[in-house]
C-alpha cells in the first residue's frame, strides 16, 4: 500500500497524494489505515492533501472508515482535495462533511486540485 501514498512537489510546494484509484473495498480499509498511520507522524497544521478517489469501491463499512479517519487526521491537516470524487454517493459525501466537520474541494483534474491546494500560504483551517 506503501506505493499509493506519495509526497509530489508542485511549485515548490508538498502535497501528500493518496491513490484509492479503482481500489477495492478491503484496498480501502487497508489503505486508509496506512493514511492515518503516515498523517499521525507529521507535525499538525502542516500537510495539504489530494485524494484520488476515482473508480473506488466505497461500501458502508469504507465509508464508516473514511469518517474516523478523516476526524483524527484533522488536526495534520490544512487542506484538502478530492479527484473523482462524483462516482461517490451524495449521502456519503454529505455525511463525511458533516461528521467530520471538513470541507473538501472536488475537482476532475488533478492540476486543478493541485493549483488548488496550494494557491494561498496562509490558509485557514479546514
Amino acid at each position: 500500500m506503501d506505493e499509493r501514498i506519495s509526497f509530489v512537489t508542485h511549485e515548490g510546494h508538498t502535497i501528500m497524494v493518496i491513490d484509492f484509484h479503482g481500489c477495492s473495498e478491503k484496498e480501502m480499509l487497508a489503505l486508509l489505515d496506512e493514511v492515518q498511520r503516515v498523517v499521525a507522524q507529521h507535525p499538525r497544521n502542516s500537510l495539504v492533501t489530494l485524494a484520488d478517489l476515482k473508480d473506488a469501491h466505497v461500501d458502508r463499512a469504507v465509508a464508516t472508515r473514511m469518517k474516523e479517519v478523516l476526524v483524527l487526521d484533522r488536526p495534520y491537516v490544512k487542506r484538502s482535495a478530492w479527484m473523482g470524487s462524483g462516482s461517490l454517493p451524495k449521502v456519503y459525501l454529505d455525511n463525511f462533511r458533516s461528521f467530520t466537520q471538513r470541507t473538501f474541494a472536488h475537482f476532475e483534474s488533478r492540476k486543478a486540485a493541485m493549483d488548488w491546494l496550494i494557491k494561498d500560504e496562509e490558509v485557514t483551517r479546514e
